[in-house]
């Protein structure tokens, strides 16, 4: 085969092309199916068509590569380069984390979105110092109480074993006086089928991931918040992109945030009627339930402000000025 000056230029085009390829892991707790996770795979192609292939980012659903509480601190130490988690379950690092997660602060996808608006710059100033990047975020559907048996009044609730998934769902349960144990998403359907816990606040979307209705057989349609899974990038990688390749992580974040909030909305109601569906008994809380979870509220509201001081303040002010 003759050697040109022509195939030379073409192979050394080539290789500099592979040079300045770069691919992101990125680890996620839901399932492929989640529409948490398809909305990242949309992100992830975007991203890789926008950046004409520089930069490819893999996703590792359902907690394949790290598990949902291993994955902030593998993304802030570079051991993936993105991901996504639901950052209120590291309340206990700063309990700013818990911004979205405070009961009966925002309880529509209107005010979540204004919350989130408003906690933006104290939420990006608190991960910029662990060396993260803040690009996007997604709400659940809004918060219901899941029972293994009907509960008609406060008294009902205590003594109830409860799936916490963060500091927040724990002091919930403390309050009603169930007591909590911390499970994580990818250990969930177990721990139910198991009799580990019996009670858990979490959305529609979760309840049907999980078909719960093998294991439970009340909803009660509290609406107590909407959490947000957020996106994060490491710091330094995302600084070692190219202008061209931040414009489209930024843009594509800016898409994904749309799109996913819109989509949650969308699958909101279908969600419970699935549980109806299945033979859950759906419902509105009694009205000695509600006026309990009404107390907690105010409690917990209290107590994240006096752990938040002016940072929890300033979102707070925020939210309510908008």
């Amino acid at each position: 085969m003759k050697i040109t000056a022509a195939s030379i230029l073409a192979l050394s085009t080539v290789l500099a092309g592979a040079a300045t390829a770069e691919t992101w892991d990125m680890p996620m707790a839901y399932p492929a199916s989640n529409y948490h996770t398809e909305n990242a795979q949309v992100f992830a192609d975007a991203v890789k068509a926008c950046t004409g292939g520089d930069l490819e980012i893999v996703i590792h659903a359902g907690g394949s590569l790290f598990k949902g509480d291993e994955i902030k601190r593998a993304v802030q130490l570079g051991e993936a380069q993105i991901g996504e988690r639901l950052l209120s379950a590291h309340a206990n690092e700063n309990p700013i984390f818990a911004y979205d997660s405070v009961p009966f602060l925002a309880t529509s996808f209107e005010a979540s979105d204004k919350l989130r608006d408003a906690a933006a710059p104290v939420l990006s100033k608190v991960m910029a110092d662990q060396n993260l990047t803040l690009l996007y975020s997604v709400p659940w559907p809004p918060q219901g109480l899941y029972f293994s048996k009907p509960v008609e009044t406060p008294e009902a609730m205590k003594g109830v074993k409860f799936r916490a998934y963060n500091a927040i769902t724990a002091r919930v349960a403390e309050l009603a006086g169930m007591v909590p144990t911390q499970i994580e998403a990818a250990d969930l359907k177990q721990a139910l089928a198991t009799g580990v816990v019996s009670a858990m606040i979490s959305s529609g979307s979760t309840g049907v991931d999980e078909s719960v209705w093998e294991d439970m057989t009340n909803f009660y349609d509290v609406k107590a918040w909407l959490p947000r899974n957020t996106v994060f990038v490491n710091t330094e990688a995302f600084n070692g992109l190219s202008d061209k390749a931040k414009a489209c992580v930024t843009d594509e974040a800016a898409k994904a945030q749309l799109r996913g909030t819109q989509k949650a909305a969308e699958l909101a109601d279908g969600f419970v009627k699935t549980l109806a569906e299945h033979g859950m008994t759906v419902g509105a809380p009694t009205a000695a339930v509600s006026a309990k979870l009404s107390e907690i509220g105010e409690t917990m509201t209290t107590e994240w402000l006096a752990t938040t001081g002016a940072d929890g303040k300033a979102i707070i002010d925020a939210y309510k000025a908008e």
